[in-house]
């Protein structure tokens, strides 16, 4: 069947196929997001009690020689032990993240920075949550730290998610991979197409005149 300007019916629906297709990915990845969020603050809040009743009253327990420390510490500071005394202010930035984190969520197509930004919602999270929750007080508790590697700071997992998470934006942002899916070289190479397009095809004043048709017999 035809419309009434001649364009099939199939063709009238296949811009709207094509931009459902976007819609339909931003619930599946941010459906990876809170999935991968939800699994690191879940480790880390039960780590953290784990470590903390197990070995509060302990000396550290060292395995693989020495390659791996267990102790808990508490930390007033930022990741690995940055910046201690300025716990309110930390909290303050966990906060933000988070939110940050939540509004970016809204734009997200890509799968790889799905990922990304559920690592970083969890250790925000999972660190943020002590802060809470954790003595001395609201606002200004200290963060459960209980990994030691050697010539490292301790940390626990909330931090390793933040680091994994980090790394791996890096690496996305010097591919050119976007939140969105799409890539930072695709709108130049798409312009720079399009200059080309326009150059090399001719516009209807540059066409050649037609060739003058024989004349009858008289």
């Amino acid at each position: 069947m035809q419309t009434t300007r001649g364009a099939s019916l199939s063709d009238a629906k296949e811009p709207n196929d094509g931009a459902a297709g976007p819609v339909r990915d931003r619930p599946r990845r941010v459906a990876v997001l809170v999935v991968i969020a939800a699994a690191v603050l879940a480790l880390d809040v039960i780590s953290k009690v784990v470590m903390v009743a197990q070995l509060s009253d302990r000396p550290p327990i060292r395995l693989f020689g020495g390659l791996l420390t267990l102790l808990v510490t508490r930390n007033s500071g930022a990741a690995f032990s940055i910046g201690t005394g300025m716990t309110f202010v930390f909290t303050l930035i966990a906060a933000a993240v988070v939110v940050a984190i939540l509004r970016t969520a809204r734009n997200l197509r890509s799968l790889p920075w799905a990922i990304v930004l559920g690592l970083l919602l969890g250790g925000a999270m999972g660190n943020l949550v002590d802060r809470l929750f954790r003595s001395p007080g609201r606002f200004a508790g200290h963060v459960v730290d209980w990994i030691e590697l050697p010539h490292w700071p301790v940390f626990n997992l909330a931090d390793s998610a933040i680091v994994c998470g980090g790394a791996i934006a890096v690496l996305l942002a010097a591919k050119g991979l976007q939140i969105d899916g799409t890539r930072a070289a695709d709108a130049g190479t798409g312009q720079k197409e399009t200059a080309d397009a326009g150059i090399d095809a001719p516009t209807p004043a540059e066409e050649p005149d037609a060739p003058p048709k024989p004349e009858g017999k008289a």
